[in-house]
């Protein structure tokens, strides 16, 4: 069974493994098979995700998160949280109050992202 604060933690390294476009840690917490809907209907793929920190298109000046709520169910964490943001994505500005939705489970042992999307707020 999973644990609210081990989930809390894994939200936490997520957030400095971005902070720190720190590719091999993001790696390791995005499943292999990740989908992620941006604000605007797009998809993201984890491929594409670490691409965009490796190759510096994804710049972040400032981001803050809060859990609003984590759920879980068996082997599943579903988490609700917001993120205000300032940076860019591949030159396009990104700034705001966003609301995320993360699906983190449980698999050999550690945890992995499987899916999330993001709404503007």
């Amino acid at each position: 069974m999973m644990d609210l604060k081990i989930i809390e933690e894994y939200e936490q390294k997520l957030l400095s493994a971005m902070q720190a476009h720190d590719v091999a840690k993001l790696d390791q917490l995005l499943h292999d098979d990740l989908l992620f809907i941006t604000p605007d209907g797009g998809t993201i793929t984890k491929a594409m995700d670490l691409e965009a920190h490796r190759s510096g298109g994804m710049v972040i000046e400032r981001i803050a998160t809060s859990i609003e709520k984590i759920s879980i169910i068996s082997d599943v964490a579903v988490v609700i949280l917001r993120m205000e943001t300032k940076g860019s994505m591949m030159g396009q500005p990104i700034e705001g109050k966003f609301r995320y939705i993360r699906v983190w489970k449980k698999i050999d042992n550690t945890y992995q992202v499987i899916a999330g999307s993001c709404t503007t707020i």
